[in-house]
Protein backbone atom coordinates (compact mmCIF):
# COMPACT_ATOMS: atom_id res chain seq x y z
CA UNK A 1 0.00 0.00 0.00
CA UNK A 2 1.47 3.35 -0.55
CA UNK A 3 1.25 5.70 1.86
CA UNK A 4 1.44 9.31 2.56
CA UNK A 5 5.11 11.02 2.52
CA UNK A 6 5.02 13.68 5.98
CA UNK A 7 7.04 16.83 4.79
CA UNK A 8 8.65 19.31 6.42
CA UNK A 9 7.59 20.52 9.38
CA UNK A 10 5.59 17.62 10.71
CA UNK A 11 7.31 17.28 13.92
CA UNK A 12 7.56 13.59 13.46
CA UNK A 13 10.34 14.35 11.43
CA UNK A 14 12.12 15.99 13.62
CA UNK A 15 12.44 13.07 16.12
CA UNK A 16 14.44 10.34 17.02
CA UNK A 17 12.86 7.18 15.98
CA UNK A 18 12.78 3.99 18.07
CA UNK A 19 14.47 0.32 17.60
CA UNK A 20 11.87 -1.92 16.32
CA UNK A 21 11.86 -4.83 19.09
CA UNK A 22 11.30 -7.80 16.96
CA UNK A 23 10.32 -8.45 13.47
CA UNK A 24 6.28 -8.67 13.24
CA UNK A 25 3.90 -9.49 10.64
CA UNK A 26 2.75 -5.31 11.11
CA UNK A 27 6.75 -4.43 10.40
CA UNK A 28 6.78 -6.59 8.01
CA UNK A 29 3.90 -5.00 5.89
CA UNK A 30 5.12 -1.58 7.03
CA UNK A 31 8.25 -2.73 5.21
CA UNK A 32 5.96 -3.72 1.88
CA UNK A 33 4.34 -0.31 2.20
CA UNK A 34 7.56 1.55 2.50
CA UNK A 35 8.84 -0.25 -0.68
CA UNK A 36 5.79 0.44 -3.03
CA UNK A 37 5.79 4.26 -1.30
CA UNK A 38 9.85 4.79 -1.85
CA UNK A 39 8.85 3.21 -6.05
CA UNK A 40 5.46 5.25 -6.48
CA UNK A 41 7.32 8.62 -5.37
CA UNK A 42 10.68 7.73 -7.54
CA UNK A 43 12.96 7.61 -4.38
CA UNK A 44 16.15 6.33 -3.52
CA UNK A 45 15.41 5.72 -0.01
CA UNK A 46 13.05 5.73 2.03
CA UNK A 47 12.71 5.99 5.63
CA UNK A 48 9.88 5.10 8.22
CA UNK A 49 9.20 8.13 10.08
CA UNK A 50 8.78 9.84 6.56
CA UNK A 51 5.40 7.89 6.36
CA UNK A 52 4.40 8.42 9.95
CA UNK A 53 5.97 5.51 11.52
CA UNK A 54 8.83 6.39 14.42
CA UNK A 55 10.36 2.93 14.11
CA UNK A 56 14.16 2.65 12.80
CA UNK A 57 13.55 1.13 9.54
CA UNK A 58 14.77 2.09 6.21
CA UNK A 59 14.55 1.22 2.37
CA UNK A 60 17.07 2.14 -0.31
CA UNK A 61 17.54 1.32 -4.09
CA UNK A 62 20.09 2.86 -5.84
CA UNK A 63 18.21 1.42 -9.19
CA UNK A 64 15.01 3.28 -8.45
CA UNK A 65 13.47 -0.51 -8.79
CA UNK A 66 15.01 -0.90 -12.10
CA UNK A 67 17.89 -3.66 -11.22
CA UNK A 68 17.05 -6.85 -9.15
CA UNK A 69 18.79 -7.17 -5.74
CA UNK A 70 19.71 -3.46 -5.37
CA UNK A 71 16.77 -3.07 -2.70
CA UNK A 72 18.19 -2.68 0.67
CA UNK A 73 16.39 -2.93 3.90
CA UNK A 74 17.75 -2.44 7.00
CA UNK A 75 15.90 -2.58 10.47
CA UNK A 76 17.77 -0.87 13.41
CA UNK A 77 20.67 0.22 11.38
CA UNK A 78 24.27 1.68 12.68
CA UNK A 79 27.16 2.65 11.15
CA UNK A 80 30.05 0.41 11.36
CA UNK A 81 32.61 2.18 9.51
CA UNK A 82 32.21 5.66 7.16
CA UNK A 83 34.62 7.73 5.03
CA UNK A 84 35.74 9.34 2.48
CA UNK A 85 33.83 12.18 1.32
CA UNK A 86 31.13 12.95 -1.89
CA UNK A 87 29.54 16.54 -1.84
CA UNK A 88 25.97 15.78 -4.79
CA UNK A 89 23.03 17.66 -4.62
CA UNK A 90 20.50 15.35 -3.32
CA UNK A 91 16.96 15.86 -2.42
CA UNK A 92 14.24 14.16 -0.42
CA UNK A 93 11.19 12.99 -0.70
CA UNK A 94 9.92 15.22 2.75
CA UNK A 95 11.01 18.27 1.08
CA UNK A 96 9.82 18.10 -2.68
CA UNK A 97 10.98 20.76 -4.91
CA UNK A 98 14.11 21.14 -3.06
CA UNK A 99 17.81 20.05 -4.19
CA UNK A 100 21.11 21.23 -2.14
CA UNK A 101 24.48 19.91 -2.10
CA UNK A 102 25.10 18.06 0.78
CA UNK A 103 28.72 16.27 2.22
CA UNK A 104 28.28 12.54 2.73
CA UNK A 105 30.55 9.56 3.11
CA UNK A 106 31.52 7.94 -0.03
CA UNK A 107 32.04 4.69 1.69
CA UNK A 108 29.96 3.47 4.65
CA UNK A 109 29.51 0.05 6.05
CA UNK A 110 26.14 -0.49 8.27
CA UNK A 111 25.04 -3.22 10.47
CA UNK A 112 21.51 -4.12 11.32
CA UNK A 113 18.32 -6.69 10.27
CA UNK A 114 17.23 -7.76 7.18
CA UNK A 115 13.00 -7.93 7.15
CA UNK A 116 13.45 -11.72 8.26
CA UNK A 117 15.39 -10.59 11.48
CA UNK A 118 19.02 -11.99 10.43
CA UNK A 119 21.85 -9.74 11.11
CA UNK A 120 23.55 -8.50 8.07
CA UNK A 121 26.20 -6.05 7.07
CA UNK A 122 26.44 -3.72 3.98
CA UNK A 123 29.28 -2.05 2.56
CA UNK A 124 27.87 0.68 0.32
CA UNK A 125 29.62 3.43 -2.11
CA UNK A 126 28.60 6.15 -4.47
CA UNK A 127 24.76 7.11 -4.23
CA UNK A 128 24.04 4.08 -1.59
CA UNK A 129 26.55 5.22 0.63
CA UNK A 130 24.92 8.86 0.28
CA UNK A 131 21.54 7.51 0.18
CA UNK A 132 22.30 5.61 3.74
CA UNK A 133 23.57 8.58 5.76
CA UNK A 134 20.58 10.24 4.77
CA UNK A 135 18.09 7.38 5.67
CA UNK A 136 19.99 7.01 9.10
CA UNK A 137 19.28 11.43 9.31
CA UNK A 138 15.94 10.92 9.72
CA UNK A 139 16.00 8.07 12.12
CA UNK A 140 17.98 10.46 14.13
CA UNK A 141 15.07 12.57 13.42
CA UNK A 142 16.56 15.27 11.20
CA UNK A 143 16.78 16.08 7.25
CA UNK A 144 19.04 17.46 4.65
CA UNK A 145 18.34 21.14 5.09
CA UNK A 146 19.79 20.23 8.63
CA UNK A 147 23.12 19.67 7.24
CA UNK A 148 23.07 22.91 5.54
CA UNK A 149 24.77 26.41 6.38
CA UNK A 150 24.77 29.62 5.95
CA UNK A 151 23.04 31.48 3.21
CA UNK A 152 21.97 28.18 1.47
CA UNK A 153 20.17 26.93 4.93
CA UNK A 154 18.49 30.50 5.47
CA UNK A 155 17.02 31.16 2.14
CA UNK A 156 15.63 27.43 1.84
CA UNK A 157 14.19 27.61 5.00
CA UNK A 158 12.67 31.46 4.03
CA UNK A 159 11.13 30.12 1.24
CA UNK A 160 9.46 26.59 2.59
CA UNK A 161 8.65 28.82 5.70
CA UNK A 162 6.56 31.24 3.12
CA UNK A 163 4.98 27.82 1.09
CA UNK A 164 3.79 26.56 4.93
CA UNK A 165 2.25 29.90 5.72
CA UNK A 166 0.90 30.36 2.59
CA UNK A 167 -1.10 27.09 2.92
CA UNK A 168 0.60 25.89 -0.83
CA UNK A 169 3.06 23.43 1.08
Amino acid sequence: MIRPILRYGDDVLHRPAIDVDAITPLVDSLIDDMIDTMYAASGVGLAAPQIGVPLRVFVADPSSGHESGALVVMVNPTFVERDGLQREDEGCLSVPGFNAAVPRPSRAVMRGLDRDGASREVEATGILARAFDHEMDHLDGSLFLDRLRGIRREMMLRKLNKLRRSGKW
